[in-house]
């Protein structure tokens, strides 16, 4: 790597710096400051065994993903550069679960069924949509939606914030809710909104409608409150599988594209100086230079397993006009299953790919899930210590 700044920076002027496009000593390491940048707590607890921290029970504080609470100590053993929150349900709700024979149950705040297995259990997955019965533009509109800026959504988030600031690290705000098309499918079910998409549009658009409302009010109030104390604010769809994206291009272009450009130029009236961090899973290439046009700052999570999403290819061609907070590393095969020098060889390859001239913050593709050996996750962190040093 070509020569950086001068080193001894603080975490949030290397996270600022390489977000500008500017080499900073290192390159930033992140785990947990967003939804999909965490580690699920069974990985959380070996982990933490493996850096020879006391054994506790983790803190879930993403109930569907599982996601573990990234306490103080582990953040201190990594040297994380950044971290987050994301708001709390209003304070009208509150988390009840039900069970059966087999799984676990709960309704979210939107009155979304999801569950999970009673034994061996990973994940919540969806069960019940409420809006799969939804026949009408009318039927959308008398949902019971949640309120976007109850107060218990923003309980604690300015003291968090303001000790993010003071620990010298980066803040990044979560947002209200998954992403028009996620929030589609959670609430009329899958194949019900891409069947929306393609031969009921007006049933499609109610949905986003109210989506984009409720985060257009969530973030007006949240950046009011929280002011210049939030770096980066978070937000995400997923667009992408495999090997293309999961609609046609002219239809994201027509339903999504728009919509996501008032959203950021809300989110940028709002906080000018902030950074908007953009998720979306998958084979995503084709859309790329529509979300740089629309606003997005950061792409997460480059999922270099996908079609198109070659790391240097990537960097060569978007690399002036978007950082990339992810892409670490693979984690469908590498992370999961490769020995630790497989692990340091791909951490390696993505390094030099995406880390000269700034605009990358390491982190792996994803969260790093149930079943990561801690000896693999140890075995990134080393090696970006060892080779993400700017000279």
């Amino acid at each position: 790597m070509r020569h950086g700044m001068r080193h001894g920076m603080s975490s949030r002027e290397r996270v600022l710096a390489t977000l500008r496009h500017r080499e900073p000593d290192r390159v930033p390491f992140d785990l947990s400051s967003t939804p999909v940048t965490g580690i699920h707590r069974v990985a959380y607890r070996r982990l933490r065994t493996a850096l020879g921290l006391p054994d506790r029970e983790p803190v879930v504080w993403h109930l569907m993903q599982q996601l573990a609470w990234v306490e103080d100590d582990v953040h201190d053993a990594l040297e994380t550069d950044a971290r987050g929150l994301r708001p709390g349900p209003p304070s009208s709700w509150e988390l009840r679960t039900t069970e059966d024979a087999d799984y676990v149950y709960y309704t979210d705040e939107w009155g979304i069924t999801r569950r999970t297995q009673r034994v061996d259990g990973y994940y919540y997955d969806l069960c019940t949509p409420p809006l799969s019965g939804a026949a009408s533009v009318t039927d959308i509109e008398r949902h019971p939606f949640p309120d976007p800026v109850d107060a218990g959504r923003f309980a604690g988030l300015r003291e968090q914030a303001e000790r993010v600031r003071a620990e010298g690290r980066v803040f990044v705000l979560g947002g209200i809710s998954a992403g028009m098309l996620e929030m589609g499918h959670f609430l009329r079910g899958f194949d019900n909104f891409l069947c929306d998409l393609a031969g009921d549009r007006a049933l499609a658009e109610a949905i986003c409608e109210e989506v984009l409302d409720l985060k257009m009010r969530y973030w007006d109030k949240a950046l009011r409150l929280l002011g210049g104390l939030v770096d980066v604010v978070q937000e995400g769809d997923d667009y992408g599988g495999q090997s293309r994206l999961l609609i046609a291009p002219p239809v994201w272009r027509e339903v999504f594209k728009p919509r996501l450009a008032r959203l950021f130029a809300h989110i940028k009236r709002l906080a000018p100086h902030v950074f908007i961090f953009f998720h979306s899973c998958g084979s995503i290439r084709e859309i790329i230079p529509d979300l740089i046009e629309v606003g997005a700052d950061i792409l997460n999570p480059v999922q270099v397993s996908a079609a198109g999403m070659d790391t240097r290819e990537l960097k060569r061609d978007f690399g002036r006009d978007v950082a990339f907070w992810g892409g670490g590393v693979d984690t469908q095969r590498v992370l999961p299953c490769g020995t630790p020098r497989e692990v340091r060889e791909e951490v390696k390859r993505r390094l030099d790919d995406l880390a000269p001239g700034g605009g990358f913050v390491f982190n792996a593709v994803h969260n790093i899930q149930a079943d990561v050996p801690p000896e693999n996750i140890l075995a990134m962190r080393e090696t970006v210590r060892e080779h993400g040093r700017y000279r």
